[in-house]
């Protein structure tokens, strides 16, 4: 059977050391474990490791830790991603000032990945937004179902 192909949005790198978000932080560490356990495949871009590069130290270099020992695989961010992503602007499913989380699902989406993993309930995790997110893929030629959840979402017996 194959793995699942997840890309790892920013907030689930930073979750990872939330200190004031005990179970959101758990949660996961969990996910990260199945990562180790070889379960799924996980994927980055460079949206990810720009927002990354944002973070003060000492935590880019800890979130940048974390990347290097998960290793995931870096996906293009294309001409074909940026329109994507720019439709969902124009809809309104992501605001312009959030330029970056419509990003997120519109690289995964040309990536045909299986789910974004995120902790941005506001943006992307939500049954409505998957679903507009989903109506503009479809329309668009993308016929691929991506799946927007959490890392609460991802258990063992998925991989």
């Amino acid at each position: 059977m194959r793995k699942l192909k997840l890309y790892v949005e920013t907030s689930v790198w930073n979750f990872f050391f939330a200190d004031d978000a005990p179970e959101k932080k758990d949660a996961t560490k969990q996910f990260f474990a199945f990562i180790e356990e070889g379960l799924y495949e996980i994927y980055i871009s460079e949206v990810v490791v720009r927002e990354i590069n944002n973070a003060p130290e000492p935590k880019k270099t800890a979130l940048f830790g974390l990347v290097n020992k998960y290793a995931p695989r870096e996906l293009e961010t294309s001409q074909e991603a940026s329109e994507l992503a720019e439709l969902y602007i124009g809809r309104g499913i992501v605001p312009q000032s959030k330029r970056d989380d419509g990003f997120h699902v519109a690289i995964a989406t040309v990536s045909e990945m299986d789910a974004v993993i995120t902790w941005n309930y506001r943006h992307m995790a939500s049954l409505r937004k998957s679903e507009l997110f989903n109506g503009v893929n479809l329309e668009s030629g993308y016929t691929k179902r991506l799946e927007i959840v959490t890392p609460m979402e991802v258990g063992k017996d998925e991989g």
